[in-house]
């Protein structure tokens, strides 16, 4: 078995479709590189992966738009094609079994979504204030059991 991870943004947003009666969701996934040619010029490669979803749990389609950073994982599909001028082709993409929404680019510092697979994540809490039913721990001068009297 082979398994591929990914993480980077979606090119446009998911498109849900429905072939033989089962759902699907497609969307694309880029992550681009910086690198250095031969001369030590600064470039960029971009890689896309073409992702499928076939899924009955469409809910999380409308989450997964343009720009949005995601973690798919799954396992490779390879589909073969003969282009209009006679030449074979072939194109690998990805047969999503688990999503995770990452967040987007608009979010200033956000860590993001959770796994779709999983049940929601509650939000972190904010250690810089107390939470509003917080009670200070007693003070020594407010126990009324004595020092010495230890339970073993």
């Amino acid at each position: 078995m082979i398994k591929l991870q990914a993480i980077g943004h979606l090119g446009k947003d998911a498109l849900v479709n429905t072939v033989n009666g089962k759902n699907v969701i497609n969307f694309t996934v880029a992550h681009t590189e910086k690198f250095k040619d031969a001369q030590g010029v600064q470039k960029d490669r971009t890689i896309w992966v073409d992702c499928a979803y076939w899924t009955d749990r469409t809910a999380i389609a409308p989450y997964l738009k343009k720009g949005t950073q995601v973690y798919v994982e799954g396992n490779p599909d390879v589909r073969t094609y003969t282009t209009q001028d006679g030449r074979n082709g072939a194109t690998l993409s990805l047969r999503v079994q688990t999503v995770q929404l990452l967040g987007s680019k608009n979010d200033e510092g956000s860590t993001g979504g959770g796994n779709y697979q999983s049940n929601p994540q509650p939000q972190a809490q904010s250690y810089n204030t107390p939470p509003t039913n917080f009670q200070p721990a007693q003070q020594a001068q407010d126990l009324v059991e004595p020092l010495d009297d230890l339970p073993f």
